[in-house]
């Protein structure tokens, strides 16, 4: 009776674990605009260490380009957003495990992304660069070999620069989790170069030795897209129609001026 009154218990625990499961995945896995409307909130995927793009204010608050893109997409639907803050590796975990729905956050549109999430049309776009001192002399991938070369895990400059070592072996690839743990690796000289945004506000630092930074050489140009679950057609379907106004009207150039101070590059459709 005794092992009976055990099993009965473990099997009312277990019941009640999964009662919380299942909750905490219908609040989360919205499939259309209409369920996200129903639900009364949106839930977004976040980065707040990549400015201008998601950073803390003096308040502590998220905001930024992609933060306020989010605000303006709960805006449109008539909801308040709840914003999950991820790193750049935990973006489409975030999806996959559909903890949220959708990510904006400097969301690179690549085809390996897009075997396991989907995304809306382009709202925004940059150059991935490598940036060293002015003092250290790097024209290309070549003149990184024997250097210690930062980045953020996870991101478009992660599969360039590590294709560049494959290609001239030499090159010490470090990765961080996040961009101010990569930023603070090169300004306090434990990497020689980084691979990062044509946006970054490390220019607005100085290296250890007091050198100012530059842009040494373009990676290659990425296009940012709103990710959001495989095979979620209706909400990516309501994205690319409000990205599309949001271009008409000038809202997205606005955000650039505002965040980038400079106008957005051409963006190209799919």
């Amino acid at each position: 009776m005794k092992v009976l009154s055990i099993w009965r218990s473990l099997g009312v625990a277990l019941g009640a674990f999964l009662l919380v499961v299942a909750s905490l995945a219908s609040q989360a896995q919205a499939q259309t605009v209409a369920d996200i409307i129903a639900r009364g909130k949106l839930i977004v995927a976040v980065d707040t260490t990549t400015p201008p793009y998601g950073f803390l204010d003096a308040d502590l608050k998220p905001t930024g380009f992609d933060i306020e893109v989010a605000n303006k997409m709960g805006e449109a639907l008539g909801v308040p957003v709840e914003f999950v803050t991820v790193t750049s590796p935990g973006r489409i975990p975030a999806l996959l495990t559909k903890q949220v729905d959708a990510v904006v956050s400097i969301f690179s549109i690549t085809a390996q992304r897009a075997i396991q999430i989907d995304y809306s049309i382009p709202y925004a776009g940059q150059s991935a660069v490598v940036i060293a001192p002015k003092s250290t002399q790097i024209k290309g991938p070549e003149d990184l070999v024997g250097k210690k070369v930062g980045l953020t895990r996870g991101t478009g400059e992660d599969g360039l620069l590590t294709a560049a070592a494959e290609k001239f072996p030499g090159i010490e690839i470090l990765r961080f989790d996040d961009y101010s743990s990569l930023l603070q690796a090169m300004v306090s000289g434990q990497i020689d170069a980084m691979g990062g945004g044509d946006y970054g506000e490390i220019y607005l630092k100085k290296a250890q030795n007091g050198d100012d930074f530059e842009q040494k050489y373009i990676l290659k140009t990425f296009y940012f897209g709103i990710g959001v679950a495989k095979d979620n057609h209706n909400l990516r379907q309501w994205l690319n129609t409000w990205l599309f106004t949001l271009k008409l009207d000038g809202t997205l150039e606005a955000l650039s001026m505002k965040y980038r101070n400079q106008p957005l590059p051409t963006l190209p459709v799919f």
